[in-house]
């Protein structure tokens, strides 16, 4: 049977000698058992924060999704006191602006009737929007939180900041140059190691803090076990306790979370954040031990009863039910408008040749449908494609040189192929030659830079040399100097980085193999052609337009990048998947299985620069020669495509009259510029359905746009892939761009111009505090106003209810996302002209019913 847990740990150390008093709280004792559910609930609460170096798009309420969003934002304000919706003052505003209507708030209040506290009638909801809310405060507290409460001290932002330095410097991926020797220990052993040395405490006048720590145990449940015995903390408190500790230093808790990502992915535990839980709760417990006067004994008991009380209460916030209300309004107004929109009549499509101009496929981002609308415009006959970024090929792409690469494609899988680069047309003596000075080229630099940033060196380099960076230093201020933007460019002389292309051939990289065998390339290339439902009417060009973003000097900047290629430039994908259908003996058998390519259809691998609207098209030299005029047309189209789409952005962009495309190009080289693009601001919808349903809508770069013809998908697989993951994916990025716009202090990572990069992993705002997650407030507001309209997704699937109803059955992480209402989801039928409204599974009511 699991022991019991004991309610007070051996004497310890205080002040002037004298031993801990025990709290006087009674609770029945916790059994090890049981602590460890709990511990195992607290790993999940916080979602994971990506490194800068590939940055994407995470639900920051990841931990929440289990609670109906309108419960979420009632438990994060009782145990956090983070706010996850707008100030009652957004809401008004929206309403007295005409944006949300009187029906809009009808139709909500219809929607929440079922939620505890929801007025009865719309105009008890008008007249509650307009008094002034009265939330109730947190409940959940730390020891950190009581003993500033008492004696008007800064404890908590001590205790963050001093957690902070020590995860800065544990996990420090290159940034230092001394490093610290406790790196070989698990994240708590080195903590606890360094803390018996370490005398800041003393500084902070916490005497007696290292013989507090001594006597804590060596193991970090055994800790967690010990704190909360010594702090008197009941079973029923435990999972907000944990979540309010948690929380206080999220920022590294995310990056924990991170780190032990893929091993939960693989199906295997991870405990870092449970160690960091510890380090975090023996702050709590020293602070405990430390302050024996009786102000705060009594305080902190006072405070264990509210958090029981508060977890046994059934009780409401009405304003933040009022608030919840006004949300869905808000998002109801949006809903209102693009289905008018989407099932309006529109005019008959345009007469099609007998074969297509040019068919080209993007990524589903939203930046693309600004850019598809352009290409269409300029080419009206030819088709344009949304898919997933990263092509459906889960691949690990390894540059020239080196024993890794990134992982290109979703973080919620595993890379499934390894790909590396070569020369083309390389000898294995050129090849050697190549990387050879590659590798000495960077040790070069890593050299120069170490000198550069050394104590020693430091003041004596910038007065010797400092003028002769004036000329690098105006060109990159007036962002005249143009960065190079090719993922492999580092250490490579332009003329061989001309021949750099993937190797898809099997070999071997260490232990693990390479590229593609037979038998992979054509299932590879069969499943990606039926999902992007290309399986007949080939044009002579198609293009598979991977996205990357151009900028310099923004922490950030894989942010803007291909969220599907798990925030790398999705080139590589476009490439690989290119050739795999350039080659004959793929085609070949694709032909016994019924996908018949034309032998003069050639595929081109291209990346779409967002910052700049500009497309390249790489693999030139292996174009045949037939297809030089058509490559030609193809580049004139493009550039006027181009054009067309940086002209649109730019009003967004505030760019002012005179030449538009140089100013839209000159902001991404801009050093100084705080919003080179804005990125995937203003998504609010994801629509998977053939394009002639939304060809001749402008929609304004705000709506993920996924292909899919449910007649040919007669399996039901492709429905399931664009459900489970595209659909999550859109709806991370909904929910990150909803959290940096709601409360960007405490799901954000505020003002980027005050930014510092900590240990190249994420940044700090200011010189301290924790580490920062979500959007800075940049990508989300132009200094006037939130450009960002906080919403959670709506996604609109033109397939059978039934067959969106089968998936969410086996899966039940997308049915809980959907059921929950952490995003809105709808059914185009009748060749989109109805829509339909999940209610719940089995259960689909018309979308537009209330709504006049």
């Amino acid at each position: 049977m699991s022991q019991p847990l004991p309610h007070t740990p051996p004497s310890n150390v205080e002040p002037g000698g004298t031993g801990a008093k025990p709290l006087s709280l009674r609770h029945e004792p916790v059994f090890r058992g049981d602590l460890d559910a709990v511990l195992s609930q607290a790993r999940k609460r916080i979602a994971p924060l990506w490194p800068l170096r590939g940055f994407v798009a995470v639900n920051p309420f990841l931990g929440l999704t289990s609670q109906r969003f309108e419960e979420a934002c009632q438990t994060q304000r009782r145990i956090t006191g983070a706010e996850m919706l707008m100030p009652r003052r957004y809401y008004r505003n929206v309403i007295a602006e005409g944006r949300v209507t009187e029906e809009d708030l009808a139709k909500a209040l219809t929607l929440a009737q079922a939620q505890p506290g929801a007025p009865k009638s719309l105009s008890e909801l008008k007249e509650a929007l307009g008094a002034e809310p009265h939330y109730h405060d947190r409940v959940f507290t730390t020891a950190a939180d009581v003993v500033d409460r008492i004696h008007g001290s800064r404890t908590r932002h001590a205790v963050v900041e001093e957690i902070s330095k020590w995860c800065g410097a544990f996990w420090d991926d290159g940034q230092s140059a001394w490093r610290m020797p406790w790196r070989h220990l698990s994240f708590y052993s080195a903590w606890r190691s360094a803390a018996a040395i370490d005398r800041t405490a003393d500084v902070l006048r916490l005497g007696g803090f290292r013989q507090t720590i001594a006597t804590l145990p060596e193991d970090p449940v055994a800790t967690i076990a010990t704190v909360i015995a010594t702090l008197g903390l009941p079973l029923e408190v435990l999972d907000g306790y944990f979540h309010r500790a948690l929380f206080s230093v999220g920022g590294w808790v995310s990056y924990a979370r991170y780190l032990g990502w893929h091993e939960e992915l693989a199906g295997n535990e991870d405990d870092t954040v449970i160690q960091l839980l510890a380090v975090r709760l023996a702050w709590d417990y020293a602070l405990f031990q430390l302050h024996d006067d009786a102000d705060f004994r009594n305080a902190w008991q006072t405070a264990v009863e509210a958090m029981r009380e508060s977890t046994e209460s059934t009780q409401t916030d009405d304003d933040l039910v009022i608030d919840a209300i006004a949300q869905g309004a808000c998002e109801t107004a949006f809903q209102r408008e693009l289905l008018e929109r989407l099932l309006q009549p529109r005019a008959t499509e345009l007469p099609t040749a007998s074969r297509k101009p040019l068919q080209a496929a993007f990524c589903i981002d939203v930046r693309s449908e600004v850019y598809r609308r352009a290409l269409e415009k300029v080419v009206p006959q030819a088709q344009t494609m949304g898919f997933a970024g990263f092509f459906a090929i889960p691949l690990e792409y390894v540059p020239i040189g080196q024993p890794t690469g990134s992982a290109q494609c979703p973080v919620l899988i595993q890379p499934k192929y390894v790909v590396c680069e070569t020369v083309a047309g390389a000898d294995d003596d050129e090849r050697d030659e190549i990387l050879g000075l590659r590798v000495l080229r960077r040790r070069a630099a890593n050299a120069w830079k170490s000198f550069k940033s050394s104590a020693v060196s430091s003041f004596v380099y910038v007065e010797t040399v400092g003028l002769a960076f004036a000329a690098k230093l105006i060109g990159d201020a007036t962002g005249m100097t143009r960065p190079v933007t090719h993922p492999s460019a580092d250490g490579l002389d332009p003329g061989v980085l001309a021949r750099v292309a993937p190797e898809l051939s099997p070999g071997s990289l260490g232990v693990r193999q390479t590229g593609f065998t037979d038998s992979e390339r054509i299932d590879t290339a069969e499943a990606v052609l039926r999902a992007m439902s290309l399986t007949h009417d080939f044009a002579r060009l198609v293009m598979l337009a991977g996205h990357g973003s151009t900028m310099v000097n923004n922490p950030h900047a894989s942010g803007y990048d291909c969220g599907a290629c798990g925030g790398n430039p999705g080139d590589s994908n476009a490439r690989v998947t290119a050739a795999i259908f350039n080659d004959p003996e793929v085609r070949k058998a694709l032909a016994e299985r019924g996908i018949v390519i034309p032998d003069d259809t050639w595929f081109l691998g291209c990346l779409h620069d967002t910052s700049t609207d500009e497309i390249t098209i790489f693999d030139r030299e292996l174009i045949p020669e037939t297809h030089a005029k058509d490559v030609e047309q193809l580049e004139s189209w493009l550039a006027e495509a181009s054009s067309t789409a940086r002209h649109e952005r730019a009003e967004l962009l505030n760019v002012g009259d005179g030449d538009v495309d140089a100013s839209v190009i000159h902001r991404s080289r801009d050093w100084s510029q705080v919003r080179p693009e804005w990125g995937l601001a203003r998504n609010a919808a994801f629509i998977a359905a053939p394009r002639k349903r939304t060809s001749q809508l402008n929609l304004q770069g705000r709506v993920f746009l996924h292909d899919y013809t449910w007649q040919e998908d007669t399996t039901w697989r492709v429905l399931e892939i664009i459900m489970t993951a595209p659909m999550v994916v859109a709806n991370w990025i909904s929910l990150q761009y909803y959290g940096s716009s709601v409360n960007g202090d405490a799901f954000g990572s505020g003002n980027k111009v005050l930014h510092n990069v900590v240990g190249t992993l994420g940044v700090l705002e200011g010189n301290g505090g924790d580490l920062r997650v979500g959007l800075p407030l940049q990508a989300v507001h132009d200094g006037k106003r939130l450009v960002h309209e906080p919403l959670r997704l709506n996604v609109f699937i033109e397939a059978p209810t039934e067959q969106i109803d089968a998936t969410l059955e086996k899966h039940a992480n997308v049915r809980e996302l959907v059921d929950n209402r952490w995003l809105h989801l709808f059914a185009l039928a009748d060749e989109g002209k109805t829509c339909l409204r999940y209610a719940e599974v089995g259960v689909w009511e018309p979308a537009l019913g209330a709504l006049g």
